[in-house]
């Protein structure tokens, strides 16, 4: 029987990790690199919690202490934040609680159990008027999102020196509805070609796959792990430029659609929060670590969209 015991013991791994938003598109994505790569994961969500998850509401500082302190994570990735510019613009003093007040809380916490936190911030620091930015570069956010994002980085340095935060722009991924990602939310406007689309062909974006960025939190968490050093300000990014007009016609080209029913619109947008021309982050920093994985964008985007493709029949002209 003891041998038996034993035996079990040995299969959980020792390495514990713990995710905040573990059910958005990024939070899965980082639960499914650590829990496939040998790391003991514990992800918690908040409305969309049960029953793979952990409940717990980030504002409430008992919960999360008590899910720190029981579980105690070697490394935590906090995923959870209000990442919807025009939402954070509507609702600002909600944004600030999640975006900084609990990321505060939660760099103490880890601080209390020698926790490694990963922060994840965005491109949206930056104005966009000189990219390519460098981790080194002084921000200037132009929406709220983007100052609640910076104020969030700047409170998790302040509780806990040994934060890492981790900025990366607009992703993109398997969602569960077109909606969660600013992305793949085009695919409708791209599939109904019976009817014109205007498309921003202004801002600058660079679509970043959440399976590379959970890769990169994996690989920054185990070489944190080897080597205390590993803190600070870092910049992930997908390395194509493309506009949102851009995107949309990569996207239609991916799944042999027509494109010539989308407008390119060149002006800067008019309504709702104010974003950068182009935020491009320099990546070099974690380069030079060794740190990376790219999936190229129609690669990534045709794995992403495939179960929300209208035209079944698509299938026979790429398989046939």
């Amino acid at each position: 029987m003891l041998l038996e015991m034993e035996q079990e013991d040995v299969d959980i791994p020792s390495r514990r990790v713990l995710i905040t938003g573990a059910t958005g598109l990024l939070g899965r994505a980082v639960f499914k690199e650590f829990n496939e790569n040998n790391w003991n994961t514990v992800g918690c969500g908040y409305r969309r919690a049960q029953p793979r998850f952990e409940h717990v509401n980030l504002l409430d500082s008992i919960a999360v202490h008590d899910i720190i302190h029981d579980f105690q994570p070697h490394v935590i990735v906090h995923c959870a934040a209000e990442r919807r510019p025009d939402v954070v613009e509507g609702q600002p003093d909600a944004a600030s609680q999640l975006n900084v007040a609990a990321s505060a809380n939660l760099a103490k916490e880890a601080a209390g159990v020698g926790a490694f936190l990963i922060y994840i911030s965005t491109d949206y620091v930056f104005d966009g008027t000189s990219p390519p930015y460098k981790e080194t570069d002084v921000p200037n956010p132009l929406n709220l999102y983007g100052k609640t994002k910076l104020e969030g980085e700047k409170a998790v340095l302040e509780n806990n020196e040994d934060t890492a935060v981790l900025r990366i722009p607009v992703l993109y991924g398997e969602v569960e509805r077109l909606e969660e990602s600013a992305v793949t939310v085009m695919f409708d406007k791209v599939q109904f070609s019976n009817k014109s689309a205007n498309m921003d062909h202004w801002q600058q974006r660079f679509p970043t796959n959440v399976k590379d960025v959970a890769a990169v939190c994996r690989q920054l968490a185990e070489k944190r792990m080897l080597d205390p050093s590993i803190k600070g300000t870092f910049h992930w990014s997908g390395n194509e430029q493309m506009t949102k007009y851009e995107m949309a016609c990569a996207i239609a080209d991916a799944f042999n659609l027509p494109s010539s029913h989308l407008r390119p619109i060149t002006d800067s947008p008019v309504v709702g929060a104010l974003r950068p021309r182009n935020a491009q982050l320099d990546c070099s920093k974690l380069e030079m670590l060794g740190i990376g994985q790219r999936t190229p964008f129609r690669a990534g985007i045709r794995e992403s969209l495939w179960p929300f493709l209208v035209d079944k029949r698509w299938r026979q002209t790429v398989f046939h």
